[in-house]
C-alpha cells in the first residue's frame, strides 16, 4: 500500500499536457486483437490499467512490443485460444471487451468475471443481450462467462435498454467481423466509443454512426488497414486538472485536449464563477484572486451530459462554493463512498440515495483518508490541495490506474505532494 502526502493552500498555476485517454486505450487495445495484421498504437497513457490490458492480451498469445513510452505494436496473429484464464482480468472492468473480440474472431470465448472499481451494481446484461442477438449462447458458471455458437453468427438489429458504453463497444467488437449488418440503437455516444470505431475503420472495418445513438456495423471478414493509430486525449484527466485550477483558485492551461469534449464541465465552471478560454487543442481555466464561487447543481449523465467520472472531483469543488449545491449521481448507485472521508476533512455533505446536498463554503482541513476508487482517489488529492495542513491519502496506487505521472504533473503546477510506501 502506498500513500500520498499532500499539503494544501497553494494555488496551482502553469501548463499541463494531457495524456491519452485511458478508457479509449483499453477499448483500442482490445480491438487490436480482432485484426489480421499488427497495429501500431500511439498516445497510450502510461497507467496501470492499460498495462494490465496489454498483459492480458499477451497471456493469450498476442505479441506486444513496447517501442517507447506511449507507443506499442500489437501482433494478434499468434493468438490460438479464445479462452482467457489469467486472473489479471479481475483487476480491470474493460477486460470484458475481449469477450466481444473472441466471439467475432472465433465464434466462442470465455473469461473470468471482470473486476474494476466498486461503484455499485454494474451488470453485463446488455452485453449478453447483444451477444445473444448475434446468435451466441451465453452461460455463466463457476465465475466464468462462456460464449458459444452452434450456428453461424449473423448481423442483427438490436436496441439497448440503456446507452451502455461497455455493451456498445463489446457488441461493436463482435459484430465487426460477423456476416451481415448489425444495427445498435440507443448506443452509447462517449468519445472513446468513437475512438474505437475510428481505429477499426482505419483497419478496414465498416462502422457508421459512432457518436450518435444509432451505430451500423457491416461485417468485414478480413481486417488489415494501414496499422497506425493515435489515442484521443483523456477527457477525465483534463477535467480533473480544470477542477484543480478552480478549487485552488489558480490558473492552469491544459494542452493536448479536444475542447468540445470538455464543454459539459467548462460551462458549469463558468456558471460557478470561473473563467475559461480555449484554442484548437487547449483550454485555460482560472479564477480571480480570492474568488468566491457560487453554488451549483449537477446531474451525471451519459455523454454528452456531465460525466460520472468527474462527479467526486466536482463534489469536492462544491464544498468550497457559497450556498447549497446538489449533486445527482444518475449513472452508478454507489459512487458516494468517499463522502465520509470528505466529511472528516470538514465538508458538510448529506447523502440520500443518489443525491448529495453540499453546504458551503467549508474550511477543509487535512486528515488521514483513503482512495476508495480511481476517481474518488483523485478527488481526495484535490481536497488535500485545498485543505489547510497535511492530508494523507492511503491506497494511492488506485489513482495511478488512471492518471499518468500524476504527482509529477501536479508538482510542476506548484503542488506540495509526494508518495510514500
Amino acid at each position: 500500500m502506498n500513500s500520498y502526502i499532500v499539503r494544501g493552500g497553494t494555488p496551482l498555476r502553469g501548463e499541463v499536457t494531457i495524456s491519452g485517454s485511458k478508457n479509449a486505450a483499453l477499448g483500442v487495445i482490445a480491438a487490436a486483437m480482432v485484426l489480421d495484421v499488427p497495429s501500431r498504437i500511439e498516445n497510450i497513457p502510461q497507467v496501470a490499467d492499460a498495462e494490465i490490458q496489454l498483459e492480458i492480451c499477451e497471456s493469450i498469445g498476442a505479441i506486444v512490443h513496447r517501442e517507447s513510452p506511449g507507443t506499442v505494436t500489437i501482433d494478434p496473429r499468434p493468438i490460438r485460444t479464445s479462452h482467457i484464464e489469467t486472473d489479471k482480468v479481475r483487476n480491470i472492468r474493460a477486460s470484458y471487451y475481449l469477450l466481444g473480440v473472441m466471439l467475432g474472431k472465433f465464434g466462442e470465448g470465455s473469461i473470468k468475471m471482470p473486476g474494476g472499481c466498486d461503484l455499485g451494481t454494474r451488470p453485463i446484461d446488455q452485453h449478453i443481450k447483444g451477444f445473444e442477438a448475434l446468435g451466441a449462447t451465453v452461460t455463466i458458471e463457476h465465475g466464468m462467462i462462456r460464449l458459444s455458437s452452434a450456428q453461424k453468427l449473423h448481423g442483427e438489429h438490436l436496441f439497448l435498454d440503456q446507452g451502455s458504453v461497455g455493451a456498445t463497444i463489446n457488441i461493436m467488437l463482435a459484430a465487426v467481423r460477423i456476416e451481415g449488418t448489425t444495427i445498435i440503437e440507443n448506443a452509447g455516444k462517449e468519445p472513446h466509443i468513437v475512438d474505437v470505431a475510428n481505429f477499426l475503420n482505419t483497419m478496414g472495418a465498416n462502422i457508421r454512426g459512432a457518436g450518435t445513438d444509432v451505430i451500423r456495423i457491416t461485417g468485414t471478414p478480413v481486417l488489415h488497414g494501414d496499422g497506425m493509430y493515435s489515442i484521443i486525449p483523456d477527457q477525465i484527466e483534463a477535467g480533473t486538472f480544470m477542477i484543480a485550477a478552480v478549487l485552488t483558485r489558480g490558473d492552469i492551461t491544459v494542452r493536448n485536449i479536444i475542447p468540445h469534449h470538455m464543454e459539459p464541465l467548462s460551462v458549469k465552471l463558468v456558471e460557478m464563477g470561473a473563467h475559461t478560454e480555449s484554442g484548437d487543442d487547449w483550454m485555460r481555466v482560472w479564477t480571480d484572486d480570492n474568488a468566491e464561487l457560487s453554488a451549483a447543481h449537477f446531474k451525471t449523465m451519459r455523454y454528452p451530459g456531465f460525466p460520472t467520472d468527474l462527479q467526486p472531483q466536482t463534489t469536492v469543488l462544491l464544498a468550497t462554493a457559497t450556498g447549497t449545491s446538489r449533486m445527482h449521481e444518475d449513472v452508478f448507485d454507489n459512487r458516494f463512498q468517499y463522502v465520509d472521508d470528505l466529511k472528516m476533512m470538514g465538508a458538510r455533505v448529506l447523502v440520500a440515495d443518489r443525491f448529495a446536498i453540499i453546504e458551503g463554503p467549508c474550511p477543509l482541513t487535512g486528515a488521514h483518508i483513503r482512495a476508495h476508487d480511481l476517481r474518488a482517489g483523485a478527488a481526495m488529492v484535490l481536497a488535500g490541495l485545498y485543505a489547510r495542513g497535511e492530508t494523507r491519502i492511503d491506497d494511492s496506487q488506485i489513482v495511478e490506474r488512471g492518471y499518468e505521472d500524476f504527482i509529477k504533473k501536479l508538482t510542476a503546477l506548484g503542488a506540495d505532494i509526494r508518495e510514500v510506501e
